[in-house]
């Protein structure tokens, strides 16, 4: 299983047609150029093949609210996303949850992350930065990572209150 607290400019599921959110958040670090804009992207579509196995891994996303209201990449772009986070969860091995803006400060303002589950292995936590990424399989690392997403996840939305606030921010973006 993957399960993440995904930051608030980007994500697993952050997959458009043409990637065009993904296109506009990546062109946002300072200095880069438009091939290494366009090489960011296809490697990042190209993650998303993982969802297209025969069996593709369970994957749990919690979203802060304020995504679904953060124009990127233009209204067309933006209803796009939230269309495709729409169709994506509508398997069962998909599940979106909201952090309502609410809240306030959460734990997840830290930055974004992702704790993988991997069959007969160890579990690894990727947590994203400002600058980089960094990938870690130490217990405690994991460990305090897992915490984390356990409390996003007590004060999300449950689904079905989830899928109403991506429905209504993608009509508000039509």
């Amino acid at each position: 299983m993957i399960s993440g607290g995904i930051q608030f400019r980007r994500g697993p599921l952050a997959r458009t047609g043409r990637g065009a959110v993904a296109r506009a958040v990546i062109r946002g670090e300072p200095g880069i150029s438009d091939e290494q804009v366009e090489k960011a992207v296809a490697a990042r579509m190209e993650r998303q093949q993982i969802f297209n196995r025969e069996k593709p891994p369970l994957f749990r996303a919690i979203i802060d609210e304020g995504v679904l209201h953060r124009l990127i990449g233009g209204r067309k772009a933006m209803r796009r996303q939230l269309q495709a986070i729409l169709e994506a969860v509508e398997s069962p091995r998909i599940g979106v949850q909201i952090i309502p803006l609410t809240l306030g400060v959460t734990t997840g303002i830290l930055g974004g992350f992702v704790i993988a589950q991997l069959p007969e292995d160890s579990d690894a936590a990727y947590i994203e930065s400002t600058t980089n990424g960094h990938v870690t399989s130490c217990p405690e690392d994991v460990d305090a990572v897992r915490s984390r997403y356990d409390i996003l996840r007590a004060e999300a939305q449950p689904r079905h209150v989830s899928l109403t606030l991506i429905r209504e921010a993608e009509r508000l973006w039509s």
